[in-house]
């Protein structure tokens, strides 16, 4: 209010982004899901290789402790921009470089329906450069444009994908093929085939500003990841505890699929907080599909964010339809006096909300059990 009633002019950051960005090389990467921890690995990468980079992220990151990063100088600067769907915001975005991870239904909310989704993203293809590249998922519904466009895959062949995927101690051992070439020995720290995929995403865009083979590899085995981002905070021989952001049926799928393959054998208990009314209400299905993967899920009631309640929309359109037989309906305190009480041995927290801040009470709790445990 001040600098309305002052005279200044107010933008959206988005317009100012795309102010930014339009002066310099810039790589954009898009994507319902993916698109933090994509962008974030494929600044570290870059600037790991010597590439004066300025980035604008939409997490954390573990490697530099920001979700910003400062070029060096003032020449030949490359923006890394995580291009944000919501709102449309990412059609402020002229980049010379896209990465497309996903285009999953979101934010229903702001679009309708998913064919308004899907046209916005063709929109924000259209606007890459001419002579600009796509390096977009295998199998999106991408439709013709003027730039370049290549594919990525972790599960089936393209453009770029990966093979020879192994783990061993935790971390993930992978080829990666690109057109005749094939980069072998990588090795990414961070858990999740889903991570791999994001992996030959980012290289392959590092391929294409001309960084060497073996400085994706040493980038690759140095990135640490984005906070919330599947982030183990307990791991030991009674518990393992792991925080992460999953607010889409997707990405729970796929962040309880990378805890299963990690841990299996082991009792996997997840607790989950929607985030949003109308995602809730949208995606219940989908969302009782992935939790249904636990083999304990623990719900509690939908933070609101930045809507007013929903008539007849609660945790329990998600709660009824989980086929899991070990599921509860709680509140935080609830949970964390059952958490008290319980035993357990790879317990995920998961949602976008204010979960986070439920992330020291519970590992406090784990931890006082793991030193009275005999």
């Amino acid at each position: 209010n001040y600098f309305l009633n002052n005279g200044y002019t107010i933008v959206k950051r988005s317009q100012i982004l795309g102010l930014i960005t339009s002066a310099n090389k810039t790589v954009a990467v898009a994507g319902t899901h993916g698109k933090t921890t994509t962008s974030s690995m494929v600044a570290h990468v870059l600037k790991s290789s010597g590439l004066n980079i300025a980035a604008f992220l939409g997490g954390i990151t573990k490697n530099y402790n920001s979700n910003f990063i400062l070029p060096s100088s003032k020449t030949e600067v490359i923006n890394v921009v995580e291009a944000d769907e919501f709102d449309r915001s990412f059609l402020t975005l002229f980049p010379q470089f896209a990465i497309i991870t996903s285009m999953d239904p979101d934010h229903l909310d702001i679009y309708g329906d998913s064919n308004a989704l899907t046209e916005s993203y063709n929109l924000f293809a259209q606007q890459v450069k001419d002579n600009g590249l796509i390096i977009y998922k295998n199998g999106l519904p991408l439709q013709a444009v003027k730039a370049k466009t290549q594919t990525y895959s972790i599960t089936e062949k393209a453009d770029y994908y990966a093979t020879s995927i192994a783990i061993k101690n935790n971390e993930y051992h992978f080829d990666m093929v690109a057109g005749n070439q094939k980069l072998q020995g990588l090795t990414l720290g961070l858990p999740g085939r889903h991570n791999v995929e994001n992996a030959v995403a980012a290289a392959a865009v590092a391929l294409q500003l001309g960084v060497a083979a073996d400085k994706i590899k040493l980038a690759l085995q140095t990135y640490s990841g984005v906070k919330r981002r599947f982030d183990t905070h307990i791991k030991n021989k009674d518990i393992v505890f792991i925080d992460d952001y999953a607010h889409h049926p997707e990405e729970l799928r796929a962040a309880i699929s990378s805890v299963k393959e990690l841990y299996e054998g082991k009792k996997i208990t997840g607790i989950f907080q929607p985030h949003l009314f109308s995602r809730t209400r949208d995606f219940a299905d989908g969302f009782a599909t992935s939790l249904s993967l636990l083999d304990e899920v623990i719900l509690l009631d939908i933070y609101p964010a930045r809507e007013l309640p929903m008539e007849g929309v609660t945790s329990t359109i998600i709660f009824d339809k989980i086929t899991t037989s070990d599921k509860k309906l709680l509140t935080k305190q609830e949970m964390l006096d059952y958490i008290s009480g319980g035993t357990f041995e790879v317990l995920v927290t998961l949602g976008a909300g204010d979960i986070d801040a439920l992330v020291e009470p519970i590992k406090k709790i784990l931890l006082a059990k793991s030193l009275t445990t005999p």
